[in-house]
């Protein structure tokens, strides 16, 4: 199962999103969890704050966590606040595609 990103993540939405997302992460029993973005249309920072929370709970869970589909501009933001590393953004995913080509 794959867990899936809103079409709007805001500071407005990101605690329900959290609290949602949070529940489904603790069901499920595989020790790899994928994080789906590629529905994002609007988001800010919290969008990176939901990820980075929802990483230490996979971790904190014995569990690796992905991210696929990572809107370019999301990917911008995580390497300027220097987490892009943290999110465990998968192979083919355009911010992973545009930071590969970073000296």
């Amino acid at each position: 199962m794959m867990l899936v990103l809103p079409q709007i993540l805001t500071q407005t939405t990101a605690r329900a999103c959290l609290d949602n997302l949070s529940g489904t992460l603790r069901g499920l029993a595989q020790p790899d969890v994928a994080v789906d973005s590629r529905a994002l249309r609007q988001f800010d920072s919290a969008a990176l704050a939901v990820l980075l929370a929802l990483r230490r709970q996979a971790l904190a869970a014995g569990k690796s966590m992905s991210v696929n589909g990572l809107p370019a501009r999301l990917g911008d933001l995580a390497r300027l606040y220097g987490v892009v590393e943290l999110l465990g953004v998968a192979s083919g995913s355009s911010a992973s595609d545009r930071a590969s080509s970073l000296p």
